[in-house]
């Protein structure tokens, strides 16, 4: 006999069941909206990722039609809930995730056929998208805490800082970036981490997913802590220009975290959601522990401080 059981979702407008039976069990995937991308390229990206030997759910069957498709079932512990247990040594799961990560960079070929026997070629994270994420912090946020008259002008001024920090990356864009690569999307499936939630992945700077799983909003770490897993990380690169990549880091998971309390907001607004805005306060620690860190950021934070006084310190 078969049960449908829902399961929690995520920030996405998908919808997620479980589906038991006697043997096994498999998880349905449901998107009306944005249906392109939540079903036919999550599981092509799913396929790249298991084409290079890196766990990720495999699509058991589709039902595109009918806005869902059925994929592998990796059960219910995330390295979140791992990490959150007493007594687990954080620092080795953090290794083999960044062993992990690298072999999710080495990844090569950016093209697969789909399950409709259509080619699927991974885009490039370019500028242009970079801009536009960041916008969403004055589209939402900005324009839910400014008035009328002062949104104009900081929206200007906040795209102009973006335009010039994105031009000031110095790493090209040529890597295999998950872009959400952080302990929540990261599964212990037999004692192997399986990677989920893989449709928005890009052709972008390598610094991008490790800022996204160090400065991660929804799982606090202390600053030495941080500088443990970067310093691990670059350990184990056979040839990385440090300053350059330091530089990278600091600029994407700056422009990252305003975009995330962009989105958080707009998941409280729009989709009423309204538990992601109890993470904002800590993506602002965030944002003020980098910020401080470059005097490229110096114009960003008179800015942010102007109109955001309380968020970041003044020092």
């Amino acid at each position: 006999m078969k049960k449908l059981i829902q399961i929690k979702g995520d920030a996405s407008l998908r919808k997620f069941f479980r589906k038991k039976n006697n043997e096994y069990s498999s998880i349905l995937v449901f998107a009306k909206k944005e249906k392109f991308k939540n079903l036919l390229v999550y599981d092509a990206i799913n396929k790249i990722l298991n084409k290079n030997k890196i766990l990720a759910p495999s699509l058991c069957s589709e039902n595109y039609n009918n806005n869902y498709i059925e994929i592998q079932d990796f059960g219910n512990e995330t390295i979140f809930k791992r990490l959150n247990k007493s007594s687990v040594n954080q620092m080795s799961y953090f290794k083999k995730i960044i062993i992990l990560l690298n072999k999710i960079q080495s990844i090569k070929n950016k093209k697969i056929k789909n399950f409709k026997n259509k080619n699927y070629i991974i885009p490039k994270y370019d500028k242009k998208i970079l801009t536009e994420e960041a916008k969403l912090f004055c589209d939402w946020y900005a324009k839910k805490h400014l008035s009328k008259k002062s949104i104009k002008k900081f929206s200007k001024e906040f795209m102009k800082i973006v335009k010039k920090l994105s031009s000031k990356l110095k790493l090209k864009n040529n890597f295999f970036v998950h872009r959400d690569f952080h302990v929540s999307n990261l599964m212990l499936v037999n004692n192997q981490i399986g990677l989920i939630d893989s449709q928005d992945a890009l052709i972008g700077n390598r610094s991008y997913d490790l800022a996204s799983l160090i400065d991660d909003v929804r799982y606090k770490t202390s600053k030495s802590f941080k500088k443990k897993i970067f310093d691990f990380y670059v350990k184990k690169q056979k040839k990385i220009n440090i300053k350059n990549f330091k530089n990278d880091f600091e600029i994407l998971s700056i422009l990252r975290n305003l975009k995330i309390i962009g989105i958080f907001t707009r998941l409280a607004i729009r989709d009423g959601k309204k538990n992601y805005l109890r993470l904002i306060p800590y993506t602002w620690e965030l944002i003020d522990l980098r910020i401080n860190e470059n005097e490229i950021f110096n114009d960003l934070k008179n800015l942010l401080i102007q109109n955001f006084k309380k968020k970041l310190n003044e020092n």
